[in-house]
């Protein structure tokens, strides 16, 4: 900056040299006023023609500066008639000003002007453009041809007054647009196949037909996969993975995965029909994420019980299939490695915590005391999260008061009781937010959980120990099982004994759904423990006005079709919970009534929805588009901020939706 200073004042200036001179004369003109004239004619005459020059130099400059401006002005004039992109002016009221020729190769319409442009281009708002968003991208596709539109929003003043216009450019981005299209396309998506029941198809067939059975596999997930040009392989007996393009999968979930049907329909003397269990990965940004999610859609699969395919795209889940009941394992290997495993955990800690869903049955409960069993025998604290009375397990509460051996804790002192010693047993739910304190899950270090529901898209992830098993007929049943191989002697009381049969009784509707071989080995195990079947039925009973309002919500079943009946449980319903699933129960025992839903809401203002079935409907994936969940005979959702007519209008629309996907059998 110094030098620069330093440098001016080198710089000869005129204005100095007539200053220095306007003195020098003047001291001149004082000591000889002949001589002083003389100097003051020459310095007038230095001052006019310095003027002078300034004058002209100016004058000269103005003339090159209007020059170039006409130049440009001409130059700008021809580069928008001739740009060799598409151009037109727009008035804010969204009428066509002007346009140059490419805009009308492009729109290949005639009369232009004055037309409003949201008329001739479908898909650009001027309004849009007129919130003048920097970061806004508007693409418009035009005959096949994509074009990202980019605007200049102009001011134009004359000598009467001023306007706006906005200048719009269209940039084609075909190329780009189709590139992407290929490009989504082409990119690659994993399947991985597992046969659910291939162990116990094998076992129950002649030994000549096995082979037949496995070669029937291999070709119709062959053809499968050839009609998608896909790259099939079997890596095990009863596992395989399949590569293919990522256009393939719209048609595979449109037909909603029709291998499964296929390989359903398998008959080369097997008695057993043959189910899959499928995992899509999608938009996995490697191959390893691509089979991660894969693998983590056939996990979920085989946890809702089989026979359906999960396609899983990052964050979002989709459900194919599951139209079929879960196949029951009959060997007992898992539930022996679990009550080992769990009986080591349960020696590890210092005292467990066990915790059910919300508003908890007879199966939460009874799953909860048998659990406090387990601990007990192994000489550990055992605390039951209990939020309080409701009337589905009111009865078998007081009967476990009068027995006084359970250490029951309210939510808010679970997080005190937490630590780094201590195991969390969650039973009969799977998804957080239905637990009786979710911020135990998030606290805990130690967690197991044990259910029999169908596993959905929220889950608890951070386990030591999962006994999921869907095919089984309650949670209870789960933990009998338990019980019977952590010790060498099963030791139960009574009311123990009776609290998980009355868990079994109560979800399989007394041993009418889902009841498989070994429910009833778990059943006669609690009976030679002690239970009572008279003594379990009395926790059962309900009182008057239980009974009534029971009867008026069946009363008031509306049959809406499809072999369907849903009913609502008035506001203000005494037991609402238990009355609605109650009734639900009971209106399947109308002559053609395949499935029943009745709504209803508790006190706390909290709406929800019972669902129950005979087989043939799956009430899970009806209330899953609810966002709720279950099994395919019993399921249920809560709602929050709708009227019960609202919820109805929803409940219908699903199920709507699930015949129109062709999931009813």
């Amino acid at each position: 900056m110094g030098n620069k200073r330093f440098i001016k004042m080198l710089v000869p200036d005129t204005k100095i040299h007539l200053w220095i001179m306007t003195v020098f004369i003047s001291i001149l003109a004082y000591y000889n006023l002949f001589i002083g004239g003389i100097g003051i004619l020459v310095l007038l005459y230095l001052i006019y023609h310095h003027w002078k020059t300034q004058h002209d130099r100016k004058e000269m400059w103005t003339r090159y500066i209007e020059s170039l401006s006409s130049d440009i002005d001409s130059a700008t004039k021809h580069a928008i008639l001739n740009l060799p992109i598409p151009l037109a002016i727009v008035e804010f009221d969204g009428s066509i000003a002007w346009y140059n020729p490419k805009f009308a190769e492009m729109v290949d319409v005639k009369d232009i002007l004055e037309r409003d442009i949201e008329d001739l281009i479908a898909g650009l708002k001027v309004s849009n453009i007129l919130q003048d968003k920097k970061d806004m991208v508007t693409e418009v596709t035009i005959k096949d041809r994509h074009y990202k539109v980019l605007y200049n929003i102009v001011k134009i003043t004359n000598d009467y007054e001023s306007r706006y216009i906005i200048m719009l450019y269209w940039i084609d981005i075909t190329h780009f647009q189709n590139l992407k299209v290929k490009y989504n396309e082409e990119k690659p998506d994993i399947a991985l196949i597992q046969v659910d029941n291939y162990d116990d198809v094998i076992q129950g067939m002649e030994e000549a037909n096995r082979p037949m059975v496995t070669a029937e596999i291999d070709r119709k997930v062959s053809l499968w996969a050839a009609r998608m040009n896909a790259v099939a392989k079997r890596y095990t007996k009863d596992k395989y993975i399949v590569f293919f393009e990522h256009k393939y999968l719209e048609r595979l979930e449109s037909k909603r995965f029709a291998i499964l049907d296929e390989i359903r329909e398998i008959q080369v003397g097997n008695e057993i029909p043959i189910t899959l269990s499928i995992g899509v990965g999608v938009n996995g940004k490697t191959p390893i994420q691509l089979e991660e999610f894969a693998r983590a859609g056939v996990d979920l699969a085989l946890g809702r019980g089989g026979d359906q395919a999960v396609v899983k795209k990052i964050d979002t889940l989709s459900f194919y299939g599951g139209k079929t009941k879960a196949v029951e394992k009959r060997n007992k290997v898992k539930a022996r490695v679990i009550a080992h495993a769990l009986r080591q955990l349960i020696d590890q800690s210092s005292k467990v915590i066990i915790m059910g869903h919300k508003i908890p049955d007879m199966d939460s409960f009874g799953a909860a005391i048998g659990v406090a069993k387990a601990v007990k025998n192994r000489g550990k604290e055992a605390y039951i999260v209990f939020e309080g009375i409701n009337p589905a397990i009111e009865n078998l509460y007081h009967r476990i008061q009068q027995h006084g051996e359970y250490r029951m804790i309210d939510i808010e002192n679970v997080l005190e009781q937490l630590d780094n010693q201590t195991l969390l047993v969650v039973v009969d739910t799977h998804r957080p937010g239905f637990t009786q304190c979710p911020e135990a899950i998030q606290k805990a270090d130690k967690i197991v959980l044990i259910d029999h529901h169908r596993r959905g898209a929220e889950f608890i992830e951070n386990t030591v120990l999962t006994y999921l098993e869907p095919y089984a007929s309650s949670t209870c049943e789960l933990v009998t099982e338990i019980l019977q191989y952590m010790e060498d002697k099963l030791v139960l009381e009574k009311v123990e004994a009776e609290a998980l049969l009355a868990g079994i009784t109560v979800d399989t509707k007394n041993f009418s759904f889902k009841t498989g071989v070994r429910t009833f080995e778990a059943a006669s195990l609690l009976r030679r423990a002690g239970a009572d079947t008279t003594s379990v039925r009395q926790l059962f009973q309900d009182d008057l006005q239980t009974f009534v309002a029971r009867a008026q919500v069946v009363r008031s079943a509306e049959d809406i079709g499809r072999n369907i009946a849903i009913s609502i449980c008035p506001k203000g319903t005494h037991n609402a919970n238990l009355v609605a699933a109650q009734a639900a129960d009971e209106l399947l025992d109308i002559r053609g009534i395949m499935a029943s839903f009745v709504l209803g809401v508790r006190d706390n203002e909290e709406l929800f929805i019972s669902g129950r079935s005979l087989g043939d409907i799956n009430v899970q994936v009806i209330l899953e588009k609810l966002g709720g969940g279950g099994h395919l005979t019993v399921a249920g959702t809560q709602l929050v901020n709708v009227s019960l007519e609202e919820a109805k209008s929803m409940l219908i629309k699903a199920i709507d939706e699930y015949f129109e996907e062709g999931e009813v059998k």
